[in-house]
């Protein structure tokens, strides 16, 4: 197919002549002024313009200023047609973007050249454009597969931590579901704002599903013990906190997925720990125990209280807000029991 060209020039003669040439080789079309050509482009895009800089109304330099302002045209190589030969036009014609400059009365040869050369290098510059894009394309499709092996590769470890803790059932799919109610309620009541406006969620919800790995170096013996444990058993148990965070920074020392782990780690050591600092592992106090763990705290003593354990039936959600309402400033940030009284219906939905 061949390419389109549009000569803009106020006279005849050159329109005239311009035709003849560049229908040997295009599908040639003129016009005799800026206005027309703006008419013209209506119906047909062309591949280059050639344009007289000198016409009456519109100057040449005004339909390239024109053409640069729409994202329609803006991209159309424009070569300028001038009887003019001084650099001082031509520079300003090259600086509002025109390609090239063509002296009249041109040579039919040199003009045909100088027009095969641009449009040789705008496919170029098109090949290239669809050659990003479709780089792009691959990256991003990369991308999605490494977070989709990512996220799968922690649901896995997430699983094994289930099986092996096997009275707490669906406890850390679960808990993921009540976070993101949680701050979904957070970000509407525009508490912490400038925090939450930091996290990328999509990590931190899911590094969430590692906050208990560190059970998984927890002995069977305890973790599946029926019942409650005594003190000795209770002090190691507590420890799964620590494991978790090592285990992690592990990890991080083998991967460049740092804001994902670091998430993971603060999920890990940090959501049994207490705002009045009588938590563990570290006795953190208030807003010194990080966002995240304050957060998980709350949905992490929920589930708990909604499911079965052996040394307890599940309670009803009723009671189970009830008891997470008891611990607002004690055992739970109190700004955030508030929000999660706010949102607490939708726990109820979840947990049907």
């Amino acid at each position: 197919m061949k390419k389109k060209i549009i000569l803009a020039d106020d006279n005849k003669s050159n329109l005239v002549t311009g035709k003849n040439v560049l229908s040997e080789l295009y599908e040639a079309y003129t016009v005799a002024s800026g206005e027309r050509l703006f008419k013209l482009l209506e119906n047909v895009i062309p591949d280059l313009i050639l344009l007289d800089v000198e016409m009456p109304g519109m100057s040449g330099f005004e339909v390239l200023d024109r053409l640069k302002k729409l994202d329609k045209y803006k991209d159309i190589p424009v070569i300028f047609l001038t009887g003019k030969a001084d650099a001082e036009s031509e520079l300003d014609g090259l600086s509002r973007g025109a390609v090239d400059y063509v002296t009249k009365p041109f040579s039919p040869p040199l003009l045909l050249q100088r027009i095969k050369l641009h449009l040789i290098v705008e496919n170029q510059k098109k090949e290239l454009q669809d050659f990003n894009f479709n780089l792009q394309g691959m990256v991003d499709q990369k991308t999605k597969t490494v977070i989709e092996l990512q996220n799968a590769i922690i649901q896995g470890v997430a699983e094994i931590v289930e099986f092996r803790d096997n009275v707490t059932g669906d406890h850390i799919e679960h808990t993921s579901q009540y976070l993101e109610l949680l701050i979904e309620g957070l970000k509407q009541s525009g508490l912490y704002a400038k925090e939450l406006s930091q996290w990328e969620s999509h990590l931190f919800l899911s590094s969430s599903q590692l906050h208990d790995v560190g059970k998984i170096v927890i002995s069977d013996t305890i973790l599946l013990k029926p019942g409650k444990l005594n003190l000795d058993e209770f002090e190691i148990i507590k420890r799964h906190t620590i494991h978790g965070a090592e285990i992690i920074q592990h990890i991080a020392k083998k991967t460049s997925e740092v804001d994902f782990l670091k998430y993971a780690e603060i999920f890990a050591r940090t959501h049994h720990e207490r705002w009045d600092g009588k938590g563990y592992p570290d006795g953190t106090k208030e807003e010194n125990t990080p966002l995240p763990g304050r957060l998980m705290a709350i949905v992490d003593v929920y589930d708990a209280l909604v499911s079965d354990r052996p040394y307890k039936k599940a309670f009803m959600h009723d009671e189970a807000v009830r008891i997470v309402s008891e611990g607002k400033g004690t055992q739970f940030d109190p700004n955030l029991v508030d929000i999660f009284l706010s949102v607490a219906q939708k726990f109820k939905e979840h947990n049907r």
